[in-house]
């Protein structure tokens, strides 16, 4: 049976973001005007409202640490129930302080999660034509 979780749709906006991470790499949008980094991506800047917007290539190795995290221990949507419990966490990043990004915590035990705990980027890929960004403890 294949990936039976909803699959994040790409948009004119995020189609980026979703083309590097089906590459295994991170890009993320910047302002031109204000230069600061932006997720997730939208068609304007949200401190400043320019539209002036690039994308920065981040590469595949993303490191970052645990903001903040919720174990969910119910399937909220179909597909997950084979998931639980789900350490689903805020991590911000290294080289970008100011981006935090949602992503689950693969392979690692609710209890072992901490705020501040240092994390990896890894790349599932559930199908052929998409990956998801996760995290792994390192």
């Amino acid at each position: 049976m294949g990936y039976q979780k909803p699959i994040p749709l790409k948009n004119q906006d995020n189609h980026p973001f979703w083309d590097a991470a089906d590459r295994h790499e991170l890009m993320i949008q910047k302002c031109e005007s204000c230069h600061r980094y932006l997720h997730p991506p939208g068609p304007a800047c949200a401190k400043c409202g320019s539209t002036e917007l690039s994308w920065v290539n981040f590469g595949s190795d993303i490191k970052g640490t645990v903001y903040s995290y919720v174990i969910s221990y119910r399937p909220f949507l179909p597909g997950f129930q084979d998931n639980l419990p789900l350490v689903i966490a805020i991590v911000q990043l290294e080289k970008a302080p100011d981006i935090k990004i949602i992503g689950n915590i693969l392979h690692c035990s609710p209890e072992d999660v901490k705020i501040g705990m240092n994390v990896k980027m890894t790349w599932q890929d559930i199908n052929e034509e998409r990956a998801l960004p996760q995290w792994i403890q390192v």
